[in-house]
């Protein structure tokens, strides 16, 4: 047949392979891992419901310590309306209070890390899945699953930041995640209400031994987490647990030493590094923020700074020479700062302040005091404490530290010591104190 002759159709069906169509993620088989399914999930999610709720309490309890109900200065979220229903007037006893809290909220948050990715590894398949939406109640599962996933992924990620003092926001840190973490921690409630009974049915029925030691012991699964044509495994379930906690490990040791005493200080390699060194010596211990930092020259600390003392009897100027002649009084106490680190107990040594607030007029029953900084720039120049927290006894206007006087950085000429108050209430440079209702 001449070549004319031949059927374009024809030439074309035959000199052509067909095309193979490349598998999408929201095609079952493109996901072929043989470990996924509903026992892996549900281990991980045990462990998160453990985790995030401690996250949770104990993120409540940090912004408790700020006292934001006390004085809109302390206050970072002024339209929490509802939210702020719990809040409470923070202790002063024991004095590590904010210590342990704090220190615990941001150890267990960065050792889930790996349980969170390895969780959201083990659903993967369910965020791609089509039809989108099967039904009305299918609907609002996704959507809070969608609030859940990204509201796990800003906490975590805004509070690593904050961690490591990268403050990449845009906004402030603590009304993004406040609202966040209820954001979050609501989808949370809805899928543990949604999904608890099946964990609890799955956990019950397949056998540990049996699911960690064979990836292809699950059967089939309504939630299609189970690949329909699984590849071969390379490592069992024992194994990738496994991974996932020496993952977990890992992040306590290099996480955990910055909130206690001991060798495992010199292993918290995820401390914050953002701030000044503080050199060695009885001021050598961490620090945050810089005098230079924050605009506090040696002018505003020299010779001419007086404090301010505010009360019924009106202003008293005070020059260090004149505090330091007052009654002088100890007190070994640690700062706890809110991106989880803290000191060990330091020996401060200055006026308490109910002292000064007797010598302002109020020599019974002192109240709150409002606290302002030389600080030229920055959250939390200005701070108000309470009541409670004026009467402690160990509650100082310090001016030495472990025998020395305060260095430029740890707040010289003086600085506000108060116990289980968080690092930013400790008020360094101080100018004015004013006592009365706040």
């Amino acid at each position: 047949m001449p070549r004319s002759s031949v059927p374009r159709s024809s030439l074309s069906r035959h000199s052509v392979p067909p095309a193979s169509r490349v598998p999408s993620p929201s095609d079952p088989g493109f996901w072929r891992s043989p470990l996924r399914g509903p026992w892996l999930t549900s281990v991980l999610g045990v462990i998160l419901l453990v985790g995030v709720t401690v996250l949770f309490v104990t993120g409540l309890l940090s912004y408790a310590a700020y006292n934001p109900d006390l004085s809109p200065v302390n206050d970072k979220t002024p339209d929490k309306g509802l939210l702020g229903f719990y809040l409470f007037d923070w202790p002063t006893d024991p004095h590590w209070l904010y210590r342990l809290n704090q220190g615990l909220h941001v150890t267990v948050g960065i050792t889930l890390i790996p349980v969170l990715l390895a969780k959201l590894w083990s659903v993967i398949p369910k965020l791609f899945a089509l039809p989108p939406a099967r039904s009305v109640g299918h609907a609002l599962e996704r959507v809070s699953l969608l609030l859940l996933v990204g509201g796990a992924l800003f906490e975590f990620v805004t509070g690593v930041l904050n961690v490591q003092l990268e403050y990449l926001f845009p906004g402030s840190f603590y009304p993004l995640h406040f609202y966040g973490a209820w954001v979050f921690f609501g989808a949370f409630v809805a899928h543990v209400v949604l999904r608890l009974p099946q964990v609890v049915r799955v956990l019950r029925e397949r056998g540990w031994r049996e699911q960690v030691r064979d990836p292809r012991a699950e059967p089939a699964d309504a939630e299609g987490l189970v690949a329909p044509a699984p590849a071969e495994p390379t490592v069992t379930r024992r194994g990738a647990l496994g991974m996932v906690g020496a993952g977990s490990a890992l992040l306590f040791v290099t996480t955990a030493g910055q909130n206690v005493d001991g060798p495992l200080r010199r292993t918290a390699l995820f401390a914050p590094h953002g701030g000044g060194d503080p050199g060695s010596g009885p001021n050598g211990f961490q620090i945050n923020k810089t005098a230079a930092k924050v605009g506090v020259g040696r002018r505003d600390r020299g010779e001419g700074w007086r404090l301010s003392v505010g009360g019924p009897r009106g202003e008293v100027r005070l020059s260090r020479d004149d505090l330091l002649q007052l009654p002088l009084h100890s007190a070994a106490l640690p700062i706890a700062c809110v991106e989880g680190w803290s000191t060990s107990d330091q020996w401060w040594r200055g006026v308490r302040l109910r002292d000064l607030a007797a010598l302002a007029g109020y020599e019974e029953d002192p109240p709150g005091v409002f606290v302002e900084s030389l600080q030229r720039h920055g959250a939390f120049r200005k701070a108000a404490l309470r009541d409670n927290q004026v009467r402690d006894p160990r509650s100082l206007l310090a001016l030495r530290v472990n025998g020395e006087d305060l260095s430029p950085d740890h707040g010289y000429p003086a600085r506000i010591i108060v116990p289980a108050a968080p690092g930013v209430l400790n008020t360094k440079w101080v100018s004015r104190l004013t006592f009365g209702e706040l």
